[in-house]
């Protein structure tokens, strides 16, 4: 019989079931726990990246002709400007401070089967807000801040009408404790034949093993940082 550990570790990812094996590394996406500390340590590399190539151009340029006066700078000049954009992203990143890990294993604990995300940096015209946690289940999409700062009532409303300009239409709550969320997740998970009971969906030709639940994430993860 062969020895259970040697298997392969599976995760699921947009309805696909995927084998790892125990030497892989799993891939932290959006919506990942560690996704906030990740992207810092990306966003860090990409600025640096980016700024090496006008460096090198303007220095080269002040090497062999004695002046910034020249072509050179100007085409640093030009090549900068990715470069800026990177470092307002790189900034926005380390605006944001990484959910809690004991928070995270609060939630899993009581998270079943349900389409779930972590360490969501909701972005709108006004401002941004940080989302701990958010699931979805038929037509609510709940969901848990640990920011004080965080208007919940703005999230919350950005959230419907995003989801609405896509054909979802679901009601939101976000919860500011997180026993409130976790007891909201057991009631889901419970009652969640129910909840999805008579949802008409047509799966999108793109991604046609997507269930309507993470379909409705997708969305808010192309709304997030």
């Amino acid at each position: 019989m062969q020895d259970p550990s040697s298997q392969p570790d599976t995760e699921i990812y947009g309805g696909k079931v995927r084998f790892m094996s125990k030497t892989t590394k799993k891939k932290i996406r959006k919506g990942d726990f560690g996704y906030i500390k990740t992207q810092q340590k990306k966003r860090v590399l990409y600025t640096v990246l980016a700024f090496i190539a006008p460096l090198l151009v303007f220095f080269t340029g002040l090497y062999i002709n004695r002046t910034r006066n020249t072509v050179f700078t100007v085409v640093a000049v030009v090549a900068c400007l990715p470069a800026c954009k990177f470092a307002v992203d790189m900034i926005m990143m380390f605006l944001q401070k990484p959910m809690s890990e004991k928070d995270y294993q609060e939630i899993e604990k009581h998270r079943h089967g349900l389409t779930c995300g972590y360490e969501l940096v909701i972005s709108a015209y006004e401002k941004q807000s940080f989302v701990d946690s958010l699931a979805v289940c038929g037509n609510n999409v709940v969901g848990y801040t640990s920011r004080e700062k965080t208007d919940t009532a703005f999230v919350e409303k950005h959230i419907q009408d995003i989801l609405r300009q896509n054909g979802f239409y679901v009601t939101v709550k976000i919860f500011r404790r997180l026993p409130d969320y976790t007891a909201r997740l057991e009631s889901m998970w419970e009652h969640r034949e129910a909840l999805e009971k008579d949802i008409k969906y047509r799966p999108d030709p793109a991604a046609p093993d997507m269930t309507r639940n993470e379909k409705i994430m997708s969305v808010l993860y192309a709304i997030s940082l």
